[in-house]
């Protein structure tokens, strides 16, 4: 049986519902880590059943960081006029936005990287590996780490978020998809920067 004050807890860090956070600290034996990754994979499952729905609603955010040097605007897309007008979605949206004022990614996804740019990025590491005297298969292997890797520093939904570094921007997303219940996706981006 799942504390009162560990379902309190887990939910304040988690913006999970009571029953979920009870669930998940009874399946981890209360645990609260392992309750956390539970709740983790459960909104990863939530948001694929949900990832084929339409989302044309939403709302468009504009982030200025202190100082006035850099500021952002973002679509972010929601299924439904209901949720874009809610607080959660707001603040998902704002907290989206602040994330790429301060980590300025160039692409949403992995699959909006130009294929010129991948092909670029092959040969510059081709030419770092060259003098390694490693073999092909090994060689093939430091590519894709270093193309995962710069995917990660420069498309959003792989990045870090920046208010929570065990969490990227994707699995933040899918968490909010799981808490509202509905498919959110980002849109464009623009930062601008002095």
């Amino acid at each position: 049986m799942a504390d009162a004050n560990d379902i309190k807890n887990l939910r304040a860090q988690t913006g999970a519902g009571v029953m979920d956070v009870k669930n998940a600290l009874e399946e981890a034996g209360g645990d609260a880590e392992k309750a956390k990754e539970i709740l983790r994979k459960k909104g990863a499952t939530i948001a694929a059943k949900k990832g084929d729905r339409q989302a044309k609603e939403g709302v468009v955010v504009s982030y200025i960081h202190a100082g006035s040097k850099v500021g952002v605007l973002l679509k972010l897309y929601c299924e439904t006029d209901f949720v874009a007008k809610t607080d959660e979605f707001k603040i998902l949206a704002n907290d989206v936005a602040m994330h790429i004022a301060a980590m300025d990614p160039k692409y949403i996804s992995k699959q909006d990287i130009p294929a010129d740019v991948i092909e670029s990025e092959k040969n510059i590491y081709k030419e770092q590996a060259s003098g390694a005297n490693k073999p092909d298969d090994v060689i093939e292997k430091i590519l894709e780490g270093k193309l995962d890797k710069f995917a990660e520093e420069n498309c959003l939904l792989e990045q870090a978020f920046v208010k929570d570094s065990d969490k990227k921007i994707r699995q933040l997303i899918e968490e909010y998809i799981a808490k509202l219940g509905e498919n959110i996706q980002i849109g464009e981006f623009v930062r601008y920067e002095l």
